[in-house]
């Protein structure tokens, strides 16, 4: 009995000095550092590094869609180029086209009623013309090469290029991800581009997928194809007016000898009166023959000089051309990266910055539509 009274005392005893241990070592342990739970700091030097970053990353995908775009636009203008040569020129510049033509503005004369002046009929032969050159030339052209898909296509390279450039910016400079998005989110990226229509952040444009769904950018795509809708169109009538009027003086002289030797023709009557008929029509087309040169050689000028122009429309217009919506969104960046910088660190201020604090991306900072006067505005 009196051992088993000491193994009980001493199994007591040590459990008590296990406990007593126990509670040494708990009392021993740190507590958890208030850091842990407290912002990363993040330098006003780091930040100006990380927009010079971004707008390095917005330029190289810039150029890269730029170029992509200005690639699909020279197979379209060479495309245009060559159905000019091959379908338009030989049409305009047929026998029996010129035959056709004739009896159009012969028909525009007798519908304006003025026999004193050609302009109605110049310029209702120009709109045919340019007519006949829409449904010959620019409208195969854009099925094989279309312009509006060439900016939508660019557009979304762009974004894309740059949204995968991005995440290496806070790993490089060991920036917690939450910081730099919420970074991203003080960025503009669009302008409303219409009334009505939504702003949207440099976060929202690089996280949405697919960019399509984002209203912000859908207004903007559409907005730009309106403005499009009456460019690229081909030579305008007042740039055919030249050809026309040529065209309806000439046509006109023909229909004066035209019905001329029609009227000899009846007078004579007989096979004498055909045989007057078919000298007068071969006559028509030994004189077509003759001309033809002169009429291509005009006509090819005229449409080279078109195809510049649509060509300065539709890619070097920054308002509306197919880069628009590239150029919109860079200069939307650049513009609140520089106004970032201005207000962070004006001229003769000491380099500090508020810090982005935060665990968790918010929503979209408000951001403030271009000036009127900034070029690229939506």
């Amino acid at each position: 009995m009196q051992t088993l009274y000491y193994r009980s005392r001493l199994l007591a005893t040590h459990a008590l000095v296990v406990a007593l241990l126990l509670s040494l070592v708990g009392c021993a342990a740190p507590e958890p550092s208030p850091e842990r739970d407290s912002p990363f700091h993040v330098s006003a030097a780091t930040w100006w590094q990380i927009d010079h970053d971004i707008a390095n990353a917005s330029l190289a995908a810039e150029e890269a869609a730029e170029n992509y775009a200005r690639g699909l636009m020279d197979g379209w203008m060479r495309r245009v180029g060559e159905l000019g040569e091959e379908d338009f020129i030989p049409w305009y510049t047929g026998y029996w086209t010129q035959q056709w033509l004739a009896i159009k503005v012969a028909w525009y004369k007798m519908g304006d009623g003025d026999d004193d002046g050609d302009e109605p009929a110049v310029r209702r032969l120009a709109a045919y013309l340019q007519e006949e050159y829409q449904e010959r030339v620019l409208g195969p052209a854009a099925e094989e090469v279309d312009p509006n898909a060439v900016s939508e296509q660019a557009t979304k390279l762009y974004v894309k290029l740059l949204a995968e450039q991005l995440p290496a910016i806070p790993r490089r400079y060991e920036v917690p991800l939450a910081q730099f998005d919420r970074r991203l989110q003080a960025i503009p990226a669009i302008s409303a581009a219409t009334p009505g229509a939504q702003n949207a952040s440099l976060y929202r444009l690089v996280h949405s997928d697919p960019i399509a769904a984002l209203p912000a950018y859908a207004s903007l795509l559409a907005h730009l194809r309106e403005l499009r809708a009456g460019l690229g169109s081909g030579p305008s009538d007042a740039r055919l007016s030249p050809i026309a009027e040529r065209a309806a003086e000439r046509l006109t002289d023909q229909l004066a000898i035209k019905s001329g030797a029609s009227a000899a023709a009846a007078a004579l009557g007989g096979v004498a009166g055909m045989v007057f008929s078919l000298g007068a029509a071969g006559f028509g087309a030994i004189a077509h023959a003759q001309e033809k040169a002169a009429l291509e050689a005009q006509l090819r000028d005229i449409l080279a000089v078109a195809q510049e122009e649509m060509w300065r429309q539709l890619v070097e217009d920054r308002a509306s051309g197919v880069l628009a919506g590239i150029q919109h969104i860079a200069e939307q960046i650049e513009h609140g990266l520089a106004s970032a910088r201005t207000e962070r660190w004006p001229l003769g201020a000491a380099m500090s910055a508020p810090e982005i604090t935060g665990n968790r991306p918010e929503g979209d900072h408000q951001l403030q539509p271009l000036r009127a006067d900034f070029s690229g505005g939506g």
